[in-house]
């Protein structure tokens, strides 16, 4: 990778460039690569020693593991927006490997549901398991009513480009119809049947946003469920290649990519945003400067304090918090994906009380209750060129859920050196998520070379998140009615991208960044794909 980054440490920047962007995330580098194909020429800078944010891969003792790409959602249908804008951003060198038919499986105690590729085929699925006619009624309005309100959010997000005054004049209109089903889940759901089997099945993938159905807006959870009912994929060579084949179509218009690059502030003058200041206290300067560092990080800690005064930080948030904290277990095995057959289905595994608000509660309350939900992903099995690479190995990820809170006496620790308490507690949360590998392929048991888990610190160091968030924002019907989570800010030239603007996930950061890059153009850059 060393060709398509330079290292802050070693070279030193010396352009002159039209934009500064703060973060190599797939907001930034979208971003980055549709100002690129506009003629731009564009600095990226990444605070981490590996640029691609949750992107990124990381390697131990021989095998490799994404840190967030799990499984992606319409990527391999021509015609999506989403194959497009990644075609587009890649030049066409990104590819997909799809998932087996069932995507994910659903374990509710010893009952197993599987969801199925295709709106007709998850339906049929859904029914054989829920035959009652009450039920296949309630699976078709709810089908229908994932379609209507994604398509619906439309005007919603493309009011987030608006200048203000347009905004004001049209806004309150453009939101209106998506903004009737900025309700929770569990209302949406409730409307739709009494079965609270049914509605816990619907819900299991909540994970995939962070918020149980009481709490998420179903804004989100139907772009969610949209996005996966055509099934998953998973990027060929593995989740680095996001980050790899976008970055040289940033570098062709002249741009460059910096690791090891952390940025201290934004400078503003005259309520304008000119340039960066490095933590070494060097400052670079732009017409341009985009923040792919998240809202918080944006406002609360790139801002100068005159600024956070002057815009009344504080009160902007007031509505919105940040979103779930999660430890996840990375696995390796030293025999082959062939060999043990592990597949390419996902596994959400819960209590059998079908109550995913209970079960987070309890776990809250008590550490020591039965996990909430545990999610098991075989990567290797997912890629096509795994073996290539690895040969005779296999991995596998594992994520619960866990605040924040029961690691923060820590967080005043460096990376790897927490001490004996904070390694215990990390073990005591490794064995407990093996054990549910085991009771679902306990042929696995005996068979693990190596294991590591992650903590919300290890977010909060990697990602530079305060709370070793997952999904920045949470996704809740406040999140939803904030008018400032939009690319353009009310300090000029100052831009917004990333997973904030939209919504968490791959879907939502690759729009974020095609938005952003409109608000700073003044195009309409959707056209650019209409012959992608």
């Amino acid at each position: 990778m060393s060709d398509l980054t330079k290292s802050y440490k070693q070279d030193k920047i010396t352009g002159n460039y039209d934009a500064i962007i703060i973060g190599s995330g797939l907001g930034g580098m979208t971003t980055a690569a549709f100002l690129a194909k506009e003629g731009k020429k564009v600095l990226v800078l990444e605070k981490h020693y590996t640029p691609g944010g949750f992107t990124h891969v990381f390697t131990r003792r021989g095998y490799e593991w994404d840190v967030g790409i799990h499984y992606v959602g319409e990527v391999n249908r021509e015609k999506t927006e989403l194959s497009k804008m990644f075609r587009y951003v890649t030049d066409g060198n990104l590819k997909w490997a799809e998932m087996e038919p069932v995507y994910d499986k659903m374990f509710f105690g010893d009952k197993q549901y599987d969801y199925v590729t295709g709106p007709d085929e998850f339906k049929a699925q859904m029914k054989a398991y829920f035959p009652a006619p009450e039920d296949g009624i309630a699976i078709d309005k709810y089908v229908d009513l994932i379609y209507a309100t994604q398509r619906s959010q439309r005007n919603y997000f493309t009011e987030k480009v608006l200048p203000t005054w347009l905004s004001k004049i049209f806004g309150t209109w453009l939101r209106k119809k998506a903004l009737q089903s900025n309700v929770s889940t569990m209302e949406a759901l409730s409307k739709l049947t009494s079965n609270k089997k049914l509605i816990g099945v619907l819900t299991g993938q909540y994970g995939d946003y962070g918020l149980t159905p009481s709490h998420s807006s179903f804004m989100m959870h139907a772009m969610l469920v949209k996005h996966y009912m055509k099934g998953g994929n998973y990027p060929v060579g593995g989740a680095s290649q996001i980050f790899e084949t976008i970055a040289p179509v940033v570098q062709r218009a002249g741009g460059e990519i910096f690791t090891n690059a952390p940025v201290e502030e934004i400078i503003v003058k005259n309520n304008k945003a000119v340039g960066v200041k490095m933590a070494d206290g060097k400052e670079f300067f732009a017409p341009v400067i985009v923040s792919s560092a998240g809202i918080y990080n944006t406002y609360k800690k790139l801002l100068p304090q005159a600024e956070r005064t002057r815009l009344n930080t504080d009160a902007l948030f007031k509505n919105i918090t940040p979103s779930v904290g999660h430890v996840c277990l990375y696995i390796g095995i030293n025999e082959s994906n062939e060999k043990l057959k592990l597949g390419t289905a996902n596994y959400w595994i819960f209590p059998d009380n079908y109550d995913h608000d209970k079960s987070v509660a309890d776990f809250v309350a008590n550490p020591d209750a039965e996990l909430p939900v545990v999610y098991i992903s075989f990567p290797s099995s997912k890629d096509p060129d795994w073996e290539r690479r690895f040969p005779g190995k296999t991995t596998i990820e594992i994520i619960t859920p866990a605040p924040y809170e029961w690691f923060a006496a820590w967080s005043d620790k460096k990376w790897r050196k927490r001490g004996v308490d904070y390694d215990a507690l990390k073990e005591k949360f490794s064995q407990r998520m093996l054990e549910a590998l085991y009771k679902k392929h306990p042929n696995l048991r005996g068979k693990i070379d190596f294991y590591e888990l992650s903590t919300p610190l290890s977010t909060q160091h990697f990602a530079n998140y305060q709370y070793g968030e997952l999904y920045g924002i949470d996704h809740t019907t406040d999140r939803f009615n904030q008018d400032f989570l939009r690319p353009s800010t009310p300090i000029k030239n100052l831009y917004l991208t990333g997973q904030d603007i939209i919504s968490c996930g791959i879907g939502g950061a690759l729009f974020s960044g095609l938005l952003t890059a409109m608000a700073i153009t003044k195009k309409y850059l959707p056209g650019r794909l209409k012959n992608i």
